[in-house]
């Protein structure tokens, strides 16, 4: 109903689908286009093609089941060179910014901060301007994720060009400027504050939305298993962190268009650029449960103590790719949104810490609690397995003099962390144009306190005592 629509979208989304994350969406442009009774039938409605997108081994757990049919004007075939010389065709591109691992320099076991890249000195679009800081793990291999920023002045549509990663998902999370990311499946307007998954194997393109002139943002490559959002547990069954029926699907809409457009393919960690007749927007209708989605962060029902100590960040997963081994994520995507903070008796921003999983840190807004002055929005962070870190002096300093019978609210910030089994290891580019190489003198200000002669009192206190301190 028009109720439940207004209840969790702006109305201007209305030509969204309403859904649930991981569930099915059906949709079609023109009425009947899309068959209820069967996926294939010998006369397809409108005399479209089917074709089946599957994202996953036919032989997995339905659970883990990803898959998408297509009911479109040309088979996808067409939507790539497919002449007697069409291997010649996909002209290899080694982009001077956008890489993928392995890697071979050293990478040694320091704290990284790189600053935001400046704008494109010439136009450029979303595949022009990304620069890629880290990367893990091997495409070739399906196992570990690249972490990128883009810069951007230019369409993809402006130059008649498509692209189609088919090395894994694509998570964007626009910093400045709105985008319109236009996909096989239909449009989603994603501004900042909300981020946009496009499924791999997805035919995309990433433009500026009408009004904006330029735009920034990070985006990951997702080399592992899907996407999931995490079980609840003892949070319970209908509230807590993202909810499935806020991630929003777009729905079908199809051009027949003919020109001299350009497909960018991501294969095998390699970029290769290919023409294209016809364009591939001609889905005419869909279903299947590997659509593309936005989810705006705002709705993140954030979990947090209401008593003492600091809890560990996985309480901020939005989602998360997994391995094989229970728990440990080849990947979780974790936020650190406007919150209260109330706990007692307690150090508020992030301890000192050393942990096996390695983090990557952006700032999409505002300010981060740990580094609430050195950190800017578009800079990004790297501590990798067992690398100590933790707040700065100047966050040291407040948190041990605040005075924690106040709750604090968090406002007018939206920070974001990969947090990664493998260790994140910075390119090259990065090394050499972004290194903030002072970044670890920011520890230096840490005050030594230890006094062997300041003796505790004979009863530790509680950190929250129940009663109201006076």
């Amino acid at each position: 109903s028009a109720a439940m629509w207004r209840s969790v979208a702006r109305r201007a989304e209305a030509e969204l689908q309403h859904g649930s994350f991981g569930g099915f969406f059906h949709s079609e442009a023109l009425a009947g286009a899309l068959p209820r009774k069967q996926n294939s039938p010998q006369q397809p409605p409108y005399g479209l093609y089917p074709e089946l997108l599957s994202g996953s081994a036919f032989t997995v757990p339905r659970a883990k089941n990803r898959y998408a049919w297509f009911y479109r004007i040309r088979p996808s075939v067409q939507h790539s060179s497919h002449n007697a010389t069409a291997f010649s065709t996909y002209e290899h591109w080694a982009h001077p910014t956008w890489v993928s691992p392995p890697f071979k320099h050293v990478c040694p076991p320091a704290q990284f901060r790189f600053s935001p890249i400046a704008a494109p000195a010439s136009s450029a679009d979303f595949v022009d301007g990304t620069v890629t800081i880290a990367a893990n793990g091997n495409p070739a291999a399906q196992d570990g994720c690249a972490a990128n920023v883009y810069a951007m002045d230019t369409c993809m549509s402006t130059r008649g060009r498509y692209l189609r990663h088919m090395d894994g998902d694509v998570l964007i999370l626009p910093q400045e400027g709105a985008l319109e990311v236009r996909t096989e499946f239909g449009d989603l307007r994603v501004e900042p504050q909300e981020m946009a998954l496009v499924q791999r194997g997805t035919v995309f393109q990433v433009n500026l939305a009408p009004g904006t002139t330029s735009a920034r943002g990070y985006y990951m490559e997702n080399f592992g298993d899907f996407f999931v959002i995490p079980e609840l547990g003892p949070i319970g069954i209908s509230g807590g962190l993202a909810h499935p029926r806020h991630f929003l699907a777009p729905s079908a809409r199809y051009e027949e268009a003919e020109g001299d457009f350009e497909l960018v393919s991501k294969f095998m960690g390699n970029l290769f650029r290919s023409p294209l007749k016809y364009s591939p927007f001609d889905v005419v209708a869909w279903y299947g449960n590997l659509a593309p989605v936005k989810y705006d962060m705002r709705l993140f029902c954030a979990i947090n103590t209401v008593t003492y100590d600091h809890p560990d960040p996985s309480i901020n997963t939005v989602m998360s790719s997994y391995t094989s081994t229970p728990g440990l994520a080849n990947c979780d995507f974790v936020i650190f949104p406007p919150r209260w903070v109330p706990s007692e008796g307690t150090f508020r921003p992030p301890w000192f810490h050393r942990n096996v999983m390695s983090e990557f840190m952006g700032l999409l807004h505002g300010t981060y609690d740990a580094k609430p002055d050195s950190f800017k929005p578009g800079a990004s962070s790297i501590h990798n397995r067992f690398v100590p870190h933790g707040p700065d002096g100047q966050a040291v300093e407040a948190g041990s003099k605040l005075d924690t019978t106040k709750p604090e609210r968090y406002s007018g910030t939206l920070a974001f962390m990969w947090e990664t089994r493998l260790p994140w290891h910075p390119t090259e580019y990065a090394l050499q144009s972004l290194h903030d190489v002072g970044y670890p003198e920011c520890w230096g200000s840490v005050p030594k306190r230890f006094d062997p002669l300041a003796r505790p009192p004979a009863v530790e206190p509680y950190g929250f005592p129940g009663e109201k301190r006076h």
